[in-house]
């Protein structure tokens, strides 16, 4: 056996897979667990929405908290995914396993703040938003079940970033799926009180979910245990290293913030909305429920593109990684294709799984069809974002998405709030849109020139 292939048969497939089977291979099975998860909360809101319009908002009304947890462990997750990439990309194998052990810490670091914030503010966050004390009491039940129970969530998304960072991520389609499913199947029970369950309404829906969560976790620590030999888990080892968590929060704060922003739009968005009506605030929850499941494959793909971005980079391999880019634009462009039609053709069907009433079927329809006008573009500014944070330009993504959100949407849909017209509201999306969609030409442009380009000369 030459040389040549000895090298190539030690290497991770990574380096060494043609890419397009390559980013299919570690795409498809997270594409896949999140259609699942996007499953999973159509079906929380769908079972909550039997119980009274009012549940549903107060589940609309908790989504900003929720994200921002998420957003702090999957944010922190792109950190981890990236050094922990670059560092095998390097054959740097003791900072590989420094970057592992951390990360376990600043999981638990997460659980802790979160879990103490959950009790002491979540009756204050949802007093804020409304004075409708059903909705202030169903929503507090809720919110304090999912932060004190969230070391499921923070587990669960660090140990899977751990598979996904060394290319395992068929093994993160098992965890993701099993803690849907195992979501799906409690919501009713535990919603409505079946089999002998006690009856917890809206509190049963946090319970099956962090239930689901706890369960995925347990598994994606077994199977790093088992499975991921890359990199070695150890106690002792995880004392904090300033140095890797400087260089995971390189690349993870602006990720964190990036989300963040996100659940300060969610907020402003819902004051904005409830001026009109409860009904509008609940639309758009609903919304972000069907939406999920058009981003969440996307969202597979940028999961799995980053490691491949990563650790060619750390590799200098230019040519894999460029046409890596592609393929992900491609892909992306063409699911989101896939969901701006649907959105158009079955909006009223979409919105009827959630017993929509007539008034809120007058305001969902052209709500879904308005705000779906922006996905395509929203495909490419995605996949976008992921190659600025597998090169640690995560700073990049943080400007877009600071523009887009805060500059652009949350001003413009207030202007247009104005106008009494609610219809007009939603167009702030697609024109927030076409900004980021300029803003992520203009650094793609960079980012080639500055890094891929110079690694692709020098290959030839």
């Amino acid at each position: 056996m030459s040389e040549q292939a000895i090298t190539a048969q030690k290497e991770n497939k990574m380096g060494v897979m043609p890419v397009n089977r390559l980013l299919i291979s570690m795409s498809v099975p997270m594409m896949i667990s999140m259609l699942v998860q996007a499953l999973y909360n159509i079906v929380d809101s769908m079972f909550v929405a039997q119980l009274s319009e009012n549940a549903l908002t107060a589940v609309s009304l908790a989504f900003p908290a929720q994200n921002l947890m998420i957003a702090v462990a999957t944010g922190t997750g792109v950190g981890i995914n990236a050094l922990l990439s670059k560092s095998l990309g390097e054959k740097n194998f003791r900072r590989a396993d420094k970057t592992a052990n951390n990360a376990v810490f600043l999981a638990l670091c997460s659980y802790v703040a979160f879990a103490v914030a959950g009790v002491a503010f979540s009756r204050v966050f949802f007093s804020f938003q409304t004075d409708v004390q059903e909705i202030v009491d169903y929503g507090t039940s809720y919110l304090v079940i999912c932060t004190v129970f969230s070391f499921g969530l923070f587990g669960q998304i660090t140990f899977e970033r751990l598979l996904q960072a060394t290319g395992k991520t068929f093994y993160t389609m098992f965890t993701q799926g099993l803690g849907a499913i195992i979501n799906i199947i409690f919501d009713p029970i535990l919603i409505f009180g079946l089999f002998g369950f006690p009856k917890m309404g809206v509190s049963g829906a946090a319970a099956a979910t962090v239930f689901g969560q706890i369960v995925a976790f347990l598994l994606a620590v077994i199977l790093n245990l088992k499975k991921n030999h890359e990199v070695h888990l150890r106690f002792g080892d995880m004392r904090p290293s300033a140095a890797i968590i400087k260089n995971i929060y390189a690349v993870g704060v602006p990720s964190i913030i990036m989300a963040a922003i996100g659940s300060v739009m969610t907020f402003g968005m819902n004051k904005i909305l409830i001026a009109f009506t409860t009904t509008a605030t609940a639309v758009f929850g609903v919304y972000f429920k069907l939406q999920s499941f058009v981003f969440m494959p996307v969202f597979g793909m940028n999961n799995g593109l980053v490691p491949i971005i990563a650790y060619n980079y750390g590799a200098r391999k230019g040519h894999r990684m460029f046409l890596a880019v592609k393929l992900g634009i491609f892909y992306a462009v063409c699911i989101m294709m896939i969901g701006l039609v649907i959105m158009q053709v079955f909006a009223r069907e979409l919105l009827g799984i959630f017993n929509a009433s007539d008034h809120m079927l007058a305001i969902g329809v052209p709500a879904l069809r308005i705000i779906s006008i922006s996905f395509v573009m929203a495909g490419f500014n995605i996949i976008c974002s992921s190659l600025f944070q597998a090169l640690s330009h995560g700073f990049l993504s943080l400007w877009v998405s600071l523009i887009r959100q805060l500059v652009v949407l949350l001003p413009v849909a207030f202007v247009l709030s104005l106008t009494g017209n609610l219809e007009l509201v939603w167009l702030a999306f697609p024109a927030a849109e076409v900004v980021s969609t300029v803003l992520c030409g203009f650094f793609l442009r960079f980012i080639y020139n500055k890094e891929i380009k110079p690694i692709m000369s020098a290959e030839k």
